[in-house]
């Protein structure tokens, strides 16, 4: 019988860390350590979920600190080694080993990552401000927070000053001169902190940035703590440059702080952020308006020659300009565009205007000059051009195309785009990406007040109204496109009366969708607040399968709006439909309880109204959600109900996916033959019905079912047309899954290299769209293929990944068989008590979900000889 030690053991054989110089040098012995702890305790190793529970980090965090991939905090570090069963001189010993890679890691020279393997550097800072000019003294200040030895703490910079004094001028060109100092990359957000809709909360925000360091979809936590924590994980040990860009308040940036000295911060804000300065130790910079040298200098870089002969005219101007660079820049445009007139002429045209609106306040606001500039610059533009600068002040979102600027000011989207060239040209935009554009706040601001002065109430709803219209029409669009629409609830609102953007593939709507996204969310939050509650519960219905697809944070946004609209509506179909969409993201968040009681509110609702066609989708997602919790009893009776439901109502599409659901579950117990003719009848349904990607999806699974019965080739043609499908329609999530289990037939069919290739493909598609479940099952994949050519080592790195994200997000098959693959690659390197409790483990797991793999488990464990341990 095992006993379990009372007391600690002090004969514990040493921890060499001499030869600890790198990161994965540091993870092995903190590995080893791991190992003798388990040896200690005889109860096996602490898991990744003990670790977290006993630390209240994140599972993930645990893991990347034990595998090498990031560099745990001197305070985490500490903790970790105390629990793994560090002595009090080995903590010392792994201590200083820790500073060492610390050190390396600093010292390390930037490598390109598509020669090194790492991965992808953020480099997200916007371009370099052109001509810019001035701010010496600045700039030095910025520099000195740089110099000097290692810093202990995080250095943050926070450049203050009023609007248009150019912040975020100075912030970028300083970033842009000391990004080589930061290897491994720079990260950009703009906190619109004076937007005129709202400022970006910092849940968006962390969302944002760690999207930016490759963590997304189910990783990404939804509480604004936990994102922070990751962040801050995802951080730890890099040397990373952020620019927080125009913030509002102290409390919108502190979340956003890295916690590793090795990043540096510029905060930009109107704000002066005595907070920040006082108790997290920023450096305040601030900013006033240019000196008139540089102010001079600058429009005499901008106007050119004719600058030279008018000195006076140019400090003139400069002054009437409140040496603002952002309105030095638009008067400067103003005067390029009219060569033939001198610049007296146009200064004293400047100030008549000034005098005339009487913008000049008694305090010399020099926000003031700012608008009169605007105003100077609007005047003299052609009339189309002027209106559309205004109507585009109502856009709700944050960037926009000439579809977008055409609904909003009536016109075709050719005369849009030119009258955006010509805004773009006057400054009074600028560009972001190919053909969309953005505005400055100061200048948003301007145009949504022109926009209220010049326009009735009826012409800026009948505006927004074209806009909306026209942003559902192309999602309806693009959705058909890549087979994600539901026909059975088309869209309520009309043709829009400005054709979106054409799309004509499913690669140019998926590319459509992932850029608006930002916009859509802003949509539907407008529409829903502001009197078009049908369009928020239409872009909820037509969005659900492709926010489906890992846009989890976006998802729980636009259903929650959707739901909220059809409650203040009475739409109870409209909510049936939101509570789903809810559900099934949280279900994808694994958070089981909160998806559980919004499906039932759901099927509670659908119920009330005699919604048949939504009581088989609540019911098709409540049996996903048993079988994946291991329940396959309640999971299938709740999958028969949704299929009796279906049936009734001719719903094919339905159907097919309630039979698929229920021979996954089968599948899961060992039943593949009657798990192999659900599938095939779903794919046969799914055809019939025309959806494209439910029949892939059932050929998918039928693949692997025939594997499972041994019909390889028969299952590696199925998993071919089911790729085949799913590429056309650029669906990456179930192009991973097919290639996921072509993997595996070749690995049947004694073919492991072929496998290998077929896994990596795969595992990156997994990583592009951050799909932890099939990553998991891919990495076991890889395990099972690293043993199969006689690399046992290389398997339990894969395995050992593999099992760090399924127990994350509690998927217990995946476990199971990364245990099972842990067993056997222990028991090829000779570790027979590890081999022994990673089986144990395993049959435990399969044991728990009624899976006929627990009898193999338990053959193995009886064939395994004994160890000293019993």
């Amino acid at each position: 019988m095992a006993h379990r030690s009372t007391g600690p053991v002090f004969d514990l054989p040493p921890l060499d860390v001499s030869g600890v110089r790198t990161l994965p040098d540091l993870a092995t012995v903190l590995r080893a350590l791991r190992r003798r702890h388990a040896r200690q305790r005889r109860d096996g190793e602490l898991t990744y979920r003990e670790l977290a529970a006993r630390t209240g980090w994140s599972t993930a965090a645990v893991a990347e600190y034990l595998t090498g991939k990031t560099l745990p905090p001197t305070d985490r570090f500490d903790i970790l080694v105390g629990l793994l069963g560090a002595t009090p001189v080995e903590q010392g010993m792994l201590a200083t080993a820790r500073d060492r890679v610390a050190e390396q890691h600093r010292r390390a020279p930037r490598r390109s990552p598509a020669r090194s393997g790492q991965r992808s550097v953020p480099r997200q800072l916007p371009a370099d401000v052109f001509a810019f000019m001035g701010r010496g003294d600045q700039l030095a200040h910025l520099d000195a927070m740089l110099a000097g030895p290692a810093p202990t703490a995080v250095v943050i910079s926070a450049v203050s000053g009023t609007a248009g004094v150019g912040k975020t001028a100075l912030a970028v060109h300083w970033a842009h001169r000391v990004a080589d100092r930061f290897p491994d990359g720079q990260l950009y957000v703009n906190l619109r902190g004076y937007d005129p809709e709202q400022p970006m909360p910092p849940t968006d925000a962390l969302a944002r940035l760690l999207t930016s360091l490759r963590v997304t979809g189910a990783e990404i936590p939804i509480d604004v703590e936990d994102r922070a924590a990751r962040y801050r994980t995802q951080l730890a040990g890099r040397r990373m440059l952020i620019v927080l860009d125009n913030a509002a308040t102290v409390e919108q940036v502190r979340p956003l702080l890295p916690g590793t000295p090795s990043c540096a911060v510029v905060v930009t804000s109107r704000d002066r952020l005595a907070g920040l300065v006082a108790r997290d130790g920023a450096r305040r910079v601030d900013l006033d308006l240019l000196p008139l040298p540089d102010a001079v200098a600058l429009l005499r870089h901008l106007v050119g020659a004719r600058a030279e002969a008018e000195p006076e005219a140019v400090a003139t101007l400069a002054h009437l300009c409140a040496r603002l660079p952002l309105a030095l820049r638009v008067a400067a445009e103003r005067a390029a565009a009219h060569p033939a007139a001198t610049l007296a002429e146009l200064t004293a045209e400047l100030a008549d205007r000034q005098r005339r609106l009487e913008l000049m306040d008694a305090d010399g606001d020099p926000r003031a000059a700012v608008t009169a500039v605007f105003s100077w610059s609007v005047q003299h533009l052609p009339p189309s051009a002027a209106r559309t600068f205004r109507m585009l002040g109502l856009h709700p979102g944050t960037d926009f195309d000439e579809y977008a600027a055409a609904a909003l000011s009536g016109t075709d989207p050719a005369a849009a785009r030119a009258d955006l060239d010509v805004l773009a040209r006057a400054h009074l935009l600028h560009p972001v990406a190919t053909g969309r554009y953005a505005m400055h706040d100061l200048l948003r601001a301007y145009a949504s007040h022109l926009a209220a002065t010049h326009e009735s109430d009826a012409g800026r709803h009948a505006a927004l109204g074209r806009l909306f219209d026209t942003y559902l029409g192309t999602v309806h669009t693009a959705t058909e496109l890549l087979d994600l629409t539901d026909p059975r609830r088309p869209p309520r609102a009309g043709t829009p009366a400005v054709p979106g953007r054409p799309l004509f593939n499913p690669e140019t709507a998926r590319a459509w969708l992932d850029a608006e996204l930002p916009n859509l969310a802003a949509v539907v939050t407008h529409t829903g607040a502001e009197g078009w509650p049908a369009h928020t519960i239409d872009l909820s219905a037509l969005l659900y399968r492709y926010l489906d697809g890992g846009h989890y944070a976006t998802a729980l946004t636009i259903h929650t709006q959707a739901y909220q609209a059809a409650e203040l509506t009475g739409d109870q179909s409209g909510q049936a439909h939101a509570l789903l969409g809810i559900g099934v993201t949280h279900l994808h968040l694994c958070q089981y309880e909160r998806a559980v009681d919004h499906l039932r509110r759901a099927l509670a609702v659908a119920e009330r109204v005699d919604d048949r066609t939504q009581r088989a989708r609540v019911l098709t997602v409540l049996g996903n959600l048993e079988r994946l919790r291991g329940r396959p009893e309640p999971a299938a009776d709740y999958l028969r109900r949704a299929m009796d439901l279906a049936e009734a109502t001719d719903d094919d599409a339905q159907q097919a996916l309630a039979l698929s659901n229920l021979g996954t579950v089968d599948a899961q117990q060992g039943r593949y033959e009657p798990a192999a003719e659900h599938f095939a009848r779903a794919a046969e349904l799914a055809n019939r019905a025309g959806n494209r990607l439910g029949e892939a999806t059932a050929l998918t699974n039928l693949g692997l079912a025939e594997q499972r019965l041994e019909r390889h080739r028969s299952a590696a043609d199925h998993l071919r047309q089911a790729l085949a499908v799913f590429r056309q329609l650029g669906h990456r999530q179930g192009q991973a899954n097919s290639l996921d289990n072509l993997g595996s037939v070749h690995l049947s069919l004694g073919q492991p290299h072929q496998a290998v290739e077929y896994f990596t493909e795969a595992l990156g598609l997994c990583r592009e769209i951050d799909d932890r479940e099939v990553r998991a099952w891919v990495l076991n994949g890889l395990g099972e293929a690293a043993r199969a050519t006689g690399r046992p080592a290389d398997a339990v790195a894969h395995h050992t990944e593999a099992l760090g994200i399924a127990a994350e997000i509690g998927a217990r098959e995946p476990q199971a068989r990364a245990h099972t693959g842990l067993g056997y690659a222990h028991r090829e390197l000779g570790d027979l008590a590890r081999a022994r409790q990673h089986f144990a483990h395993a049959l435990t797991g399969y044991t728990e979900l009624d899976s006929l793999e627990a009898e193999n488990v338990r053959t193995v464990l009886a064939t395994l000889p004994a160890t000293e341990d019993g």
